[in-house]
């Protein structure tokens, strides 16, 4: 039986894609898991490359599917749709590795895309029950930290290096004195520009 957990990594930050992730398999890993957001990004690390070796280890019965959904899209159609837009891609794309629907698919949140003959649930912190979601949660996390931080490099003056493009002191600063990068997402930062018209960040 195909079992997948879906989760994303970067919903709340001011720059970068959206990062979603699928963890399908036969097998579970027997591993410690657990929510990415509860993890040092230490022991985030330390897990992943034990869910690499895992897959490594059961190429057969166990993948990753993993899609990045850009800040210009997320501008066009909102941080929801494009959420909602990431599940279905990533839900498509294990259809076609494993050429079968999954027998029962596991998202994090209160949402799920609406695709017909598909078993999708849909559970609010299934990522802190859910073993294949934390596991989505992982790989999404890591992924996603690892491109920031590979962008840092290109726009070093937001401090992608330590927030990831998330908000923080430095990278609100830096939006308010040199405006936004490509890689930002204006929908989410009009208001800190806005803010900078009637006060100093």
């Amino acid at each position: 039986m195909w079992v997948c957990g879906i989760d994303e990594a970067g919903r709340g930050a001011l720059a970068g894609p959206l990062c979603v992730a699928a963890f399908c398999t036969k097998k579970l890993p027997n591993f410690y898991t657990n929510d990415s957001k509860k993890l040092s990004p230490q022991k985030r690390i330390q897990i992943f490359k034990q869910i690499i070796q895992f897959v490594k280890e059961n190429r057969k019965s166990s993948f990753i599917y993993i899609t990045f959904i850009s800040n210009q899209l997320i501008d066009r159609i909102n941080i929801l749709n494009a959420n909602l837009y990431g599940f279905r891609i990533v839900i498509e794309g294990v259809e076609k590795k494993i050429q079968c629907k999954p027998n029962i698919i596991y998202i994090d949140g209160n949402k799920k895309p609406e695709m017909e003959n598909y078993n999708i649930i849909s559970q609010v912190k299934a990522d802190s029950t859910i073993k294949v979601v934390q596991i989505a949660s992982i790989i999404a996390k890591v992924t996603r930290d690892k491109l920031m931080e590979h962008l840092h490099h290109k726009y070093p003056m937001y401090n992608f290096i330590k927030n990831k493009g998330y908000y923080d002191l430095l990278h609100a600063k830096a939006i308010a004195n040199i405006g936004v990068s490509p890689i930002h997402r204006k929908t989410f930062t009009k208001k800190l520009l806005q803010y900078k018209l009637f006060c100093d960040i």
